[in-house]
This record gives structure tokens, C-alpha cells and sequence, in this order.
């Protein structure tokens, strides 16, 4: 039985929607379809454990608690726990922390239970996954995720394509320190002001997706990968640009990710409603010699040089070693997710 379960859920970049429904989605006649990946040093991190009285410690502790009261009710989970936060996802700055803490609190206490996990039902009692799939599938396993959206009797979207990223290759985060990006009821209201999505764009994107995305994954060619995220990116960023004020939600990311293509980088373009950007090197040294030449000193603005992920989430069991029960030693087991 396992006295703790540590958890860690891997942030993801959204690369792009494929789609954007033109009717009511549950009709089946349009999905949302959208391209990302997970991505290695940016993580929620959180250990679960059987407690006396509820208690959650570290960052997000009141979403946390919410989250830990909600599971254990559906779950039929009566004891109480004790949750301490390590790190989170910052929020609503493009990395998808709402649906991977939610989905890191289910799959901690479903594993600290022996119960089987259940990602996709989980995600959907929740709310969560409802345009995109990329946080949900990104919490299974890594690599580039293509999903098609949701079917009429779907709990989350279709996965369609899942590709390995490339190890060698960087990805050079942009992050705006001053802003967030749309959220909550402004994200809802936003798409809902918004022209309906041509068709045209919707074909251009699944063009640059097959042709170009995929193919350079396969083929390692950094460049015909990029050049179709870039499109992929002018696509989506002019149609939500009434909304977000511009192509790129911040002005100060849009100038630094301007810079580095200018020095080199593919793949310019933000993360879902931003104000991260992010670009593409074909290595680690490529992306420092990228980052060193530019003007770091802009406003607001810091960047990050991460790898992609080509693993999902990670669960840690402590358990109480019987036989040195005395001493208190431990036996971890580790495992990935699925």
C-alpha cells in the first residue's frame, strides 16, 4: 500500500487549432482539432498522502483543496490527505496549468487508492478538454499531438497523430512577466465575438500539418517543420488577433520572438492565448548562440531554452517497507504514465 504519491504533469505548448466549429460541436458537422506537445522543466509537482485532517500546502492551495474535495466525493474517498504543492505550472500564461493540475490531483489520489486511473473521464467531469486535447493526451504520454476534437459521444477529443519530437531539438520559450493571457469567461466571450472560422484557413492549417509538421518530424528537417508552424501561427494569429489586440497577445514577446527569427529561429508563434511565445532550434547549442545574439533587454520579457517531452506524467509511490518497518525505510517505485 503506498504511504505518498508524488506526481509530476509535464506544461505543453499549443501549437494550433486545426478547426474551430462553425455549429454547436455536439452536432458532429464540426470539431475543434489542435496540434502541441509537452515539454521538459516546466511541471506541476505535488505529493499526496493519507492525513489526519485535510491540509494542502505550497502554491495553489485553495484550487487544490477544491480539487482534492470534488475527486474524493466522485471517487467515494472518505479519508483525508494531506497535499504539498513543490511547483506549479504558472497560469494563464499559454502552458495549460488548469487542466494538468486537476488532471496531477485525480491521478494522485486514484494511485494513492489502488483505484485505476481514468484520465479521460476524470478530464471530462471536470470541464477540462473541451477544444483542445492536447493537455489531456499530453498527460498520457509525449511527443507532437494531433487530436481532431471531439465526436458526439466522445469524452475528449480524438487523438489522431502522436510523433516523437525530435531530442536533439529546442524549443526557446518567451515569456511576458506583466500580463496574462484570455481566460475563464473573457476566453469564452472572445470566441463567441469572433467571425466564424473560414474554411479556407481550416484547410490551409491541415495542409501545413500534414505536409510540413508531420513529414519534418519524421524526417528530422527543423526547417520544413518550422516553416509550417510559422504558417500555422499566421493562420491562427490573425484570426484571433480582434481578439487578443495583434497577432501575439504581448508586445514585448512578439518583439524578442521577431528578434530570434532574425538570428535564426523557426517556428515563431505563440502559445494558446499567450503571452508566451516560442520558437525552434535544431539544438541546444543552436538556441544558445539564437539567444546570446539578440537584445535580451526588452520589457517584460525573459526566455527559457526547454527540450520537448516524449513522456507523460510521472508517478512516484512511497510505501512503508515492512520488513525494515521499524527503521522506517521506504520503497519507491516509480512508473510513467500510461
Amino acid at each position: 500500500m503506498s504511504e505518498s504519491v508524488t506526481i509530476e504533469v509535464p506544461a505543453r505548448i499549443h501549437l494550433g487549432f486545426l478547426d474551430i466549429p462553425r455549429n454547436v460541436p455536439e452536432s458532429g458537422q464540426d470539431r475543434f482539432g489542435s496540434i502541441g506537445l509537452p515539454i521538459q522543466d516546466i511541471a506541476t509537482v505535488l505529493t499526496i498522502s493519507r492525513a489526519a485532517k485535510a491540509q494542502v500546502e505550497g502554491d495553489e492551495q485553495k484550487l487544490v483543496a477544491q480539487h482534492v474535495t470534488t475527486f474524493s466525493r466522485y471517487l467515494g474517498i472518505t479519508a483525508q490527505h494531506k497535499v504539498v504543492v513543490h511547483r506549479t505550472i504558472p497560469r494563464h500564461i499559454g502552458l495549460g496549468s488548469g487542466t494538468q493540475i486537476a488532471l496531477a490531483v485525480a491521478a494522485a489520489l486514484r494511485s494513492l487508492h489502488a483505484l485505476p486511473l481514468d484520465i479521460v473521464n476524470d478530464a471530462s467531469m471536470l470541464g477540462r478538454g473541451t477544444r483542445s486535447g492536447i493537455g489531456i493526451a499530453a498527460f498520457e504520454d509525449g511527443g507532437v499531438i494531433v487530436d481532431a476534437g471531439k465526436g458526439p459521444n466522445s469524452a475528449a477529443p480524438t487523438i489522431v497523430s502522436r510523433i516523437p519530437f525530435p531530442e536533439e531539438w529546442r524549443i526557446i520559450l518567451v515569456f511576458d512577466t506583466s500580463t496574462q493571457g484570455i481566460h475563464g469567461d473573457a476566453e469564452i466571450k472572445a470566441f463567441k465575438a469572433l467571425p466564424p472560422f473560414p474554411l479556407t484557413t481550416s484547410a490551409a492549417i491541415s495542409r501545413h500539418v500534414l505536409m510540413g509538421v508531420m513529414p519534418g518530424l519524421i524526417e528530422k528537417n527543423v526547417d520544413l517543420f518550422g516553416r509550417a508552424i510559422t504558417a500555422i501561427q499566421t493562420e491562427i494569429g490573425n484570426y484571433f488577433a480582434p481578439a487578443q489586440g495583434g497577432i501575439f497577445t504581448s508586445k514585448h514577446v512578439e518583439a524578442t520572438i521577431r528578434q530570434l527569427a532574425r538570428a535564426g529561429a523557426v517556428g515563431i508563434g505563440q502559445s494558446s492565448w499567450g503571452p508566451t511565445g516560442f520558437a525552434f532550434a535544431p539544438s541546444q547549442t543552436e538556441a544558445e548562440r539564437i539567444v546570446n545574439v539578440i537584445d535580451k533587454n526588452i520589457y517584460g520579457s525573459a526566455i527559457q531554452i526547454v527540450a520537448g517531452r516524449n513522456t507523460g506524467a510521472d508517478i512516484t509511490h512511497t510505501a512503508l517497507n515492512l520488513a525494515r518497518a521499524f527503521t522506517m525505510g521506504a520503497v519507491i517505485k516509480k512508473e510513467r504514465i500510461p
